[in-house]
């Protein structure tokens, strides 16, 4: 059994223009505390992140009381926004179809084929290990999509209130065995 802790960072600033160096604020920074708690209870083997500060500062405590060092993955970053990527109603539009792109952006089958891609790697170099992931909102929606087709619009629009969040699959192979949301932490909307 291979089991993978997903994290989506802490609240980061949405004032902060360019995604990748986005830092959280300084309550991100305080609920980075319980992803830290929360990691402390479970044997984990390896850390990986998307390449985003955000991920990356989200899981650092957790890795380094392990000593363990963070590897980043390209495939595991966020969805790139094009023109208008963020405006009213394209969400819903992005979800009924999943090939839909503003220009410039990515769709969700793009982003849910390099993430599933990389988690798929991992599943088969690290089997029977237990890994940590520092993600994104629509990336993780993506992968719990992936592997639950019923999981839907209306399940990606509430866990994008919850930052940070925690939820583990088991894989048995590549299929999932058993899933448990580990920490929700509530804080309405934010990026």
């Amino acid at each position: 059994m291979t089991r993978v802790y997903f994290v989506r960072h802490a609240q980061s600033r949405p004032d902060w223009e360019e995604d990748r160096t986005r830092p959280l604020t300084q309550e991100g920074w305080g609920d980075t505390l319980s992803v830290t708690e929360v990691l402390s209870r479970v044997p984990v083997d390896a850390f990986y992140s998307s390449p985003y500060h955000r991920s990356v500062d989200t899981i650092r405590q957790a890795a380094l009381d392990r000593h363990l060092p963070i590897q980043t993955e390209e495939r595991f970053r966020e969805r790139e926004n094009g023109k208008d990527g963020l405006a009213s109603g394209m969400i819903e539009k992005r979800w009924a179809d999943f090939d839909f792109h503003e220009p410039d952006g990515e769709s969700l089958n793009m982003v849910q084929q390099r993430n599933v891609e990389a988690l798929m790697e991992l599943l088969v170099k690290k089997k029977d290990h237990n890994l940590v992931i520092g993600t994104h909102g629509t990336a993780l929606a993506t992968i719990l999509n992936f592997f639950d087709p019923s999981y839907q619009c209306a399940d990606f629009l509430r866990i994008m209130r919850w930052t940070p969040y925690i939820i583990r699959l088991d894989f048995d192979g590549f299929r999932v065995a058993a899933r448990e949301e580990m920490l929700i932490v509530d804080k309405g909307s934010s990026k």
